[in-house]
């Protein structure tokens, strides 16, 4: 799942983590497996404040850790499934690992990459409350592949939800409800299931670029099956 330009005929085996930090920015690890005939971009809005600036916006690479979320894993050795739920003027692109990750801060932006790579603002105006979020484009090859995890940090206009991007828009159409096959996985008080030690026992903190925090537990929910097609947002305790 995901919001993909062009024709994409599969996604499964999605996994996102996600981590708010102590400056004001919340991390999105992001990997799904995915079918796709032509080249096509995984788009993530993201709830950056307004008007914010292309570099406040980071891709930290993990093409050195392609195993991470097996890592994760392992901090669940007896898995069961947890409870399911249900402005600038330019774009900054990176060369991040084997593909091409760019933050689109306006909508409108969006219209100025290549057709291949956009979402038409026809479909976007069908979800007004998307309508002052920034974007993260990652551009993807065509084929049937597991991508790299994906990693984008960026400033968040409220630090008290944890943001997960579940959002389900392919081939310009926007569903009421979506299959979900997620795993969902964050370092807050979420009330999901937790792994057994924090995450420095099995993750290797270095090669996943200092993006989990080694002295915290990580918590975990699977949602699959058909539900409302929306964002995910838990709420973080103080």
């Amino acid at each position: 799942m995901g919001c993909f330009s062009g024709n994409v005929s599969r996604v499964a085996n999605t996994r996102i983590f996600a981590r708010a930090t102590n400056r004001g920015t919340q991390i999105i690890v992001y990997q799904m497996e995915y079918t796709a005939g032509s080249d096509v971009a995984l788009i993530l809005p993201l709830p950056t404040p307004p008007d914010i600036a292309p570099d406040a916006v980071r891709f930290p690479s993990l093409s050195g850790y392609p195993d991470l979320f097996a890592d994760i894993d392992k901090g669940f050795p007896l898995t069961r499934n947890a409870p399911t739920t249900k402005q600038a003027t330019h774009v900054m692109t990176h060369e991040v690992g084997s593909f091409e990750a760019s933050f689109v801060p306006t909508q409108k932006q969006l219209d100025a990459l290549d057709a291949r790579f956009r979402i038409p603002l026809n479909v976007w105006n069908q979800l007004p409350e998307y309508s002052e979020f920034g974007f993260a484009v990652f551009k993807l090859r065509a084929g049937t592949n597991t991508v790299q995890p994906l990693a984008v940090e960026f400033p968040t206009r409220n630090p008290q939800l944890l943001y997960f991007p579940t959002l389900d828009l392919r081939n310009d159409q926007v569903t009421e409800e979506a299959n979900f096959d997620h795993d969902l996985f964050c370092q807050a008080r979420a009330g999901w299931l937790r792994s057994y030690d924090v995450a420095g026992a099995f993750v290797d903190i270095p090669r996943a670029q200092e993006l989990l925090d080694a002295g915290e537990r990580i918590s975990r929910m699977t949602v699959q099956g058909i539900h409302p097609n929306s964002d995910i947002l838990v709420g973080l305790k103080t």
